[in-house]
């Protein structure tokens, strides 16, 4: 990413001392933690004031120039609005489609059809079937709609949204069709994208087992869990053996899509033939859903349409030369489908360099960035979601008027959500563009061989102010990269640790929390969703640390 001037300077800004920097550098986040986690101050409300505060950190002490400062935060703005807040809309739009049409009714007794017991219920949705929509799609739209399905379900909208960020950490490495991984190559040729996805492989597989039985037990503890071990092991298991042969052995686009698609079909077949021997339900349920109603197979796929065609759209937006013709990306020439799809994204995308900021700032190597306005409406994934809305509406059979009322009532509900959204992207535009990223990461990279443990935290730390496994990688690759070959560690492992490390802050980021809680309609306890996910984060970061260091030492052989 970019800094104001020199490196070293901008490591150094408050009297020419790195831990001193560091901690005005960590300020915000400490402050954002107060603001929601303490004084349980309503999400737009943190964001906003967590954004104000970031900006007076930056000017002040970073040397920032003020209209360097006021353009970095309308560029982060826009991009919260553009494509992250048009995800959450259309995301939600949707969903609302299928329960005013009734169809949403006939999801909830299919998914009863496979297992009327909760824990495993949230296991294929939270899990199984938001990896296959983190590989597709990424951003927030696997949270946003799986969370969405379970509150449909019954689940209670706090713990729905929970359960989901939990969940959302197993494929966040390689969504969006690898971006995460796939990203590294833009640093340089010596971040080989190959080998950093076959030990991200060899990494997160073992959370991906432990995730379907760590959410199973946050909801009902230890007792109830053992219960349902043989069905947790099939999706776990399933789902990780796949993630490690395709990240090593296919590379980093697909193993998301192909481990979710295996894990759903593992534990649906698995369950034809075995049934946990009490059915668990929530307390204030009745004791048997043998009332629900049972629906012809034709039936059953026509309420579940919408989510087909949005899993087609959303798979078929994340191909590159596809995504490269939406966003006015192709050249002349070529495939005709492709040349009339990129004249259409040429004349809805607006591009264009941020006044004050775009060639002001120059990376590590000194070379100064471009930083550009980036709308493109066509390519953007909230546009596939809205889409498949369209296209839904002729199965599913609604009017225009009640689409276009539905349509309202879904952007009035995710006005003060898109806020916060805005103000926490803004943040950290702000926070890395300033320098007080590359602060705290290279105090980090002070502790030595202690850096074999830590090298993970920075990742998280990324995700954290972000919200994005991409941008985390972007920020920390070189760092992580030159501090390994300095210790003495693999930077292939230290690079994996970035991504793998990141996955775990996913649930804690603000833009994350914002997007759970708009999903389901709880906007303004974000404090209480923070507090909720902020001990599982650390616990599985820690996870993540343990293997790391002892893929750096006594479990080296692992390390391609």
């Amino acid at each position: 990413m970019s800094f104001t001037g020199d490196f070293f300077k901008s490591t150094t800004a408050v009297g020419d001392n790195l831990w001193l920097t560091a901690f005005v550098a960590l300020l915000p986040i400490l402050y954002f933690f107060w603001a929601l986690a303490i004084k349980k101050m309503k999400g737009h409300v943190a964001g906003i004031t967590t954004l104000l505060l970031t900006m007076v950190l930056a000017i002040i002490f970073f040397k920032m120039p003020v209209m360097m400062t006021v353009m970095t935060v309308s560029q982060g703005a826009i991009y919260g609005l553009l494509p992250i807040g048009w995800i959450i809309v259309t995301s939600v739009f949707l969903y609302k489609i299928t329960v005013k049409t009734g169809q949403f009714s006939v999801i909830r007794s299919s998914i009863i059809s496979i297992t009327e017991d909760r824990r495993l219920q949230a296991i294929l949705i939270a899990f199984s079937f938001g990896a296959f929509l983190e590989g597709a799609a990424g951003f927030g739209a696997p949270v946003a709609i799986t969370a969405s399905l379970l509150v449909g379900l019954g689940f209670k909208p706090l713990h729905a949204a929970g359960l989901c960020l939990i969940a959302n950490t197993a494929p966040v490495a390689f969504g969006a069709i690898g971006i995460p991984i796939t990203s590294f190559g833009n640093l340089g040729p010596e971040y080989d994208v190959e080998a950093i996805s076959a030990m991200v492989g060899r990494q997160l597989p073992f959370i991906s087992v432990f995730i379907p039985i760590y959410i199973t037990f946050v909801m009902v503890g230890f007792k109830k869990t053992k219960e349902v071990m043989p069905a947790l092991l099939v999706a776990g298991v399933s789902f990780a053996f796949t993630q490690f042969f395709v990240s090593n052995y296919m590379g980093p686009e697909l193993p998301d899509i192909l481990s979710s698609l295996v894990s759903i079909v593992s534990l649906t077949v698995f369950l034809k033939f075995w049934k946990p021997k009490t059915i668990y339900r929530f307390k204030d349920e009745a004791n048997s859903d043998a009332s629900t109603e049972h629906y012809s197979g034709r039936r059953v796929l026509k309420a579940w349409s919408p989510f087909l065609v949005l899993t087609g759209l959303v798979t078929l937006w994340g191909i590159p030369s596809i995504k490269a013709a939406l966003n006015g990306a192709m050249e002349a020439g070529g495939n005709a489908i492709l040349t009339a799809i990129n004249s259409l994204g040429q004349s809805l995308e607006i591009i264009a360099d941020v006044p004050f900021v775009s060639g002001h700032l120059f990376d590590a190597a000194g070379n100064p960035v471009v930083f550009e306005y980036k709308i493109q409406l066509l390519g953007a994934a909230g546009t596939a979601i809205l889409i498949a809305a369209v296209i839904s509406k002729f199965i599913v059979k609604i009017s225009w008027r009640d689409f276009a009322k539905t349509f309202g009532e879904t952007a009035k509900e995710i006005a003060w959500p898109l806020v916060t959204i805005m103000s926490v992207v803004a943040f950290s535009a702000v926070a890395n563009n300033a320098g007080m990223m590359a602060a705290l990461g290279a105090a980090l990279a002070t502790t030595g061989m202690l850096f074999t443990f830590l090298a993970p935290v920075l990742g998280w730390l990324g995700v954290f102010v972000t919200g994005s496994d991409t941008s985390a990688n972007l920020l920390f690759g070189p760092l992580q990269y030159e501090t390994a070959k300095q210790i003495g560690m693999d930077p292939i492992l230290a690079l994996a640790a970035n991504s793998s490390g990141g996955v775990t802050g996913k649930m804690i980021s603000p833009q994350s929390i914002a997007i759970a809680c708009a999903a389901v309609g709880i906007s303004g306890k974000e404090a209480e969703l923070l507090r909720f996910t902020l001990k599982h984060s650390l616990i599985l970061l820690l996870m993540i640390c343990v293997i790391t260091f002892l893929q750096t030492n006594v479990l080296s052989f692992m390390v391609p």
